[in-house]
């Protein structure tokens, strides 16, 4: 993955965003929607491209773009730095291929100590029972 070539390839859109701020929300434009497009990308391989599209199946839309916003700050440029740190830590996070667990038998000791353990609470349980009066 090849950020530099990525970040270029980002697609920005500002539009005025919404909650507090007052007369100020209504005038400016600070909230970001970056748009990515997967398939035309050229800082991805094309095993990475699959691996995107496959894991972020649900997040990119019916034409192929992944979109992220941000609203966070009042500061379009603030928002824009924010969202671009977001979109890489996404895609770095999904290209990570997970090493697969190797099963592995527990040792003896761990064994008797289940045991023992699991014998410690039947007897501590068996004494809260009353007494039998027969």
């Amino acid at each position: 993955m090849n950020t530099e070539t990525i970040i270029n390839e980002f697609e920005f859109k500002a539009i005025r965003s919404s909650g507090p701020g007052g007369q100020h929300v209504n005038k400016t434009s600070s909230k970001i929607v970056l748009s990515f497009h997967v398939h035309n990308s050229n800082g991805l391989e094309e095993k990475q491209k699959e691996r995107l599209l496959k894991k972020l199946a649900i997040k990119i839309s019916s034409d192929g773009y992944l979109k992220l916003s941000c609203s966070e700050t009042r500061s379009q440029h603030q928002n824009k730095v924010i969202v671009i740190d977001r979109m890489l830590k996404l895609l770095q996070l999904n290209l990570k291929i997970n090493t697969p667990r190797k099963k592995t038998k527990p040792s003896r000791s761990s064994i008797e100590k289940r045991i023992q353990t699991k014998k410690k609470n039947t007897f501590k349980k068996l004494n809260r029972k009353p007494p039998n009066i027969d």
